[in-house]
């Protein structure tokens, strides 16, 4: 059983963070792991407060996971401080290079062995406007941890923060100026969300590095309940990928999962805010 990793927040309500993405994970057939990076206070009404775990819990949580288990794929969500960002960053960076180094000796022995692919999903901001992520803190992990990923899933209004970064105005908002600016950059692919855009259907864009665009398209299901939507799309994506999907092919199930999951939602009534996927 293909095993992911996730190194994100915990959510008490469930909806969100480390929670859904064991729930994703386990539903979509492989075997999750966790390392937790903040303890927040929220249900689906809203963040009400949260606590980053100390740097070398950590990294400690790190070093037991990779140490015993094979990830597949790592998943990233909230990094609530540069403390906790960096400690992340520093665990794979010597992860990455000790598996790079095994990655030589397979294929000097010709096994072929490949690296663990990074799916990051830049959580910055809650549903409901509560602050997840510093300032400094989204410039530390774009110029340290962006290299390392596979992909990136940023939502809107988080691509607009990113592309203050690297010099592009944001609007008049120019989808595939923005995907094509960010990933030639950042040397990595990036899915661009477009949950928040108002219109009567949502099209995602993959932008890979070899300047392949990939339009994702799905009509709008108007429903109050939405919460952990992004956690649960790259969490599907990362799982597609450990079982042997290409990028793409692994972003059109994961795109495929949650529409499901949100029709399946529709009229269901948990907690009294905008309600979880199911």
């Amino acid at each position: 059983m293909e095993i992911v990793l996730t190194i994100a927040g915990s959510d008490p309500s469930g909806g969100a963070g480390i929670q859904q993405d064991l729930k994703t994970i386990t539903a979509l057939g492989c075997y999750g792991a966790t390392v937790i990076t903040s303890i927040t206070s929220q249900n689906t009404q809203g963040v009400q407060g949260s606590m980053p775990v100390p740097p070398d819990v950590v990294v400690s949580q790190l070093r037991a996971v990779l140490s015993d288990l094979e990830p597949a794929v790592i998943k990233i969500g909230m990094l609530p401080d540069r403390a906790v960002a960096e400690a992340v960053v520093d665990t794979l960076e010597t992860y990455q290079r000790s598996q790079h180094l095994v990655e030589m000796t397979d294929h000097a022995e010709g096994t072929g062995s490949v690296g663990v692919p990074i799916i990051y999903d830049p959580v910055m901001v809650s549903t409901s406007g509560y602050p997840l992520m510093q300032s400094e803190t989204i410039d530390y992990i774009a110029q340290r941890l962006f290299p390392l990923c596979t992909l990136i899933t940023p939502n809107l209004p988080e691509t607009d923060r990113l592309l203050e970064q690297i010099g592009i105005p944001p609007t008049p908002r120019d989808i595939l100026r923005a995907g094509k600016g960010l990933s030639q950059f950042y040397g990595t692919a990036f899915l661009l969300k477009g949950g928040h855009a108002d219109s009567s259907q949502m099209t995602d864009f993959l932008f890979e590095t070899n300047g392949t665009v990939s339009p994702f398209t799905t009509e709008r299901i108007v429903t109050g309940n939405l919460h952990g939507t992004g956690c649960t799309l790259s969490s599907a994506i990362a799982a597609h990928l450990a079982q042997g999907a290409s990028l793409a092919e692994a972003v059109r199930k994961g795109k495929e999962y949650v529409t499901t999951a949100i029709r399946r939602s529709v009229d269901s009534r948990i907690g009294h805010g905008n309600g979880p996927l199911i």
